[in-house]
C-alpha cells in the first residue's frame, strides 16, 4: 500500500467528511432497514426487491470504505493560512487565456478533489505545475495535445 500523503483543502476535506457522515448515518441504516423489509417477503432466491436492497448495501459500503482511505491518506492544508505572492497549492489564479482573450480562473487543489468544470485544477496536471512558484502578471505557457498555450496571471487568491 502507498503510504504517501496527499494534499488536500480543508474545504475538500469538509465535503468528503460530510459525504462520509451522510453515508454512514443515513444511507446505511435505510439499506439495512430495505434488506429487513424485503426478507418479509419470502423466498430470498426470487426476490428482486432483496437483491436490489443487498446491491445498494454493497454499494454504500464500497464507498465508505473508499472515503474513509481518502481521508486517511490526506494532508490537510488550510489554504486561508497561506500568504505568499507566488502560486502555491490551494491558490485561485485568474488567468488570461492569450488565444481567445478570456480570464478563466482554477484552483489548486489536490488530485483526490480536482474536478475541472467546477473550477478545481489537480496539483499534478501539466497547467497547476506550470503555475507553481509564478506570480501575478507572469506569463506561463503549457504545453497541450493541441500545441503550445500561452496564459497570463492576472491575480493570485488565497482564500
Amino acid at each position: 500500500m502507498d503510504d504517501k500523503k496527499n494534499p488536500m483543502t480543508l474545504k475538500g476535506y469538509n465535503l468528503v467528511s460530510d459525504e462520509l457522515n451522510h453515508l454512514k448515518n443515513n444511507e446505511r441504516p435505510a439499506a439495512i432497514k430495505a434488506i429487513a423489509e424485503a426478507r418479509v417477503h419470502g423466498d430470498l432466491s426470487e426476490n428482486a426487491e432483496y437483491h436490489a436492497a443487498r446491491e445498494q448495501q454493497s454499494f454504500i459500503e464500497g464507498r465508505i470504505s473508499e472515503l474513509e482511505e481518502r481521508l486517511s491518506r490526506s494532508e490537510i492544508i488550510d489554504v486561508s493560512t497561506i500568504e505568499s505572492e507566488h502560486v502555491t497549492f490551494g491558490a485561485t489564479i485568474t488567468l488570461l487565456d492569450e488565444d481567445n482573450n478570456h480570464n478563466v480562473a482554477y484552483q489548486i487543489v489536490g488530485s483526490e478533489e480536482s474536478d475541472i468544470k467546477k473550477g478545481l485544477l489537480s496539483v499534478e496536471s501539466p497547467l497547476a505545475r506550470a503555475l507553481i512558484g509564478k506570480k501575478q502578471d507572469d506569463e506561463v505557457e503549457v504545453p497541450t495535445p493541441g500545441g503550445n498555450k500561452l496564459y497570463i496571471i492576472q491575480r493570485i487568491q488565497y482564500c
